[in-house]
């Protein structure tokens, strides 16, 4: 099926992934009523995990490119959610970030900004989201980053 946000994500180069398959004994999203809460998204591409921890073997441009990878995993699973047409999103909620960092690192909320922008390119003002954006001294599997959300759909 497609739509004006398949024709968005075309236009920026953007081909979203498969929707990741849950690692343990969870849904990947639960919706209820008009909310689709989406579990963690772990920092992977086409070669793998990406992992690594800010402020000792990552910089802030690899951690943003890492919580991109999961912004398009979260995409991935919202276009799921609605039966494979983004255009029912109706607003990004709100988005939670993990990131892998030492104990010193304070830029968490830069390294998220790699997902928030990412939404605000693809869904303009519906992208707009409250966010939390927190440091972790450990993520599974090492991944860099980690980002779960909240999103309305119609």
């Amino acid at each position: 099926m497609s739509s004006s946000i398949d024709a968005r994500l075309a236009e920026l180069g953007i081909a979203l992934p498969d929707a990741p398959t849950p690692a343990a004994n969870y849904v990947p999203f639960v919706v209820t009523g008009n909310l689709v809460f989406v579990s963690g998204q772990v920092s992977r591409d086409a070669s793998g995990f990406i992992t690594g921890q800010l402020g000792a073997d990552m910089d802030i441009p690899g951690g943003q490119a890492a919580a991109r990878t999961c912004a398009l995993a979260l995409m991935a699973q919202v276009k799921v959610a609605c039966g494979g047409d983004l255009d029912r999103l109706k607003r990004v909620v709100k988005l939670t970030g993990f990131v892998n960092a030492t104990p010193e690192f304070a830029d968490h909320p830069k390294v998220i900004n790699g997902a928030s922008d990412l939404f605000g390119e693809v869904f303009g003002d519906k992208g707009k989201h409250a966010r939390a954006a927190v440091g972790s001294v450990s993520l599974p599997l090492g991944v860099a980053v980690e980002i779960e959300g909240v999103f309305e759909i119609a």
